[in-house]
């Protein structure tokens, strides 16, 4: 079983950055597929970024170029860097892993993932 346990939310100016960990327990962390994603009040869990088993990542519009998303296999750590914040990335942030045989690739949807954590909070003031 993966647990996974979001750090680093808080409160920023706009301009400011952030950088969200992600501590995973359990299975191999190296293996598989994991995901940011964020959710508003009153607002659907929308997909940030995602990256592969061997690093490749993807991002959503709104914050390419902005955020950056990575791994630490040896901390068995995955993290979002989030500079030039906005009040709308105003969110709880969670992280997701994707614990099924197919492990290939890059995922975007809430579905693709099995295991998320508890979330963090970010509070972007304008």
């Amino acid at each position: 079983q993966i647990q996974l346990v979001e750090s680093g939310g808080g409160l920023v100016q706009a301009g400011g950055s952030l950088r969200l960990s992600c501590a995973a327990s359990g299975r191999a962390f190296s293996t598989y597929p994991m995901g940011w994603f964020r959710q508003a009040p009153g607002k659907e869990r929308e997909f940030v970024a995602a990256i592969s088993w061997n690093a490749e990542t993807k991002y959503a519009d709104s914050v390419r170029d902005r955020f950056t998303i990575s791994r630490d296999n040896a901390k068995s750590t995955l993290y979002l860097r989030l500079n030039r914040l906005k009040p709308e990335d105003t969110a709880v942030y969670y992280c997701a892993a994707r614990w099924t045989e197919d492990r290939r690739g890059l995922f975007d949807y809430t579905e693709d993932y099995t295991n998320w954590g508890q979330g963090t909070q970010v509070t972007v003031s304008s």
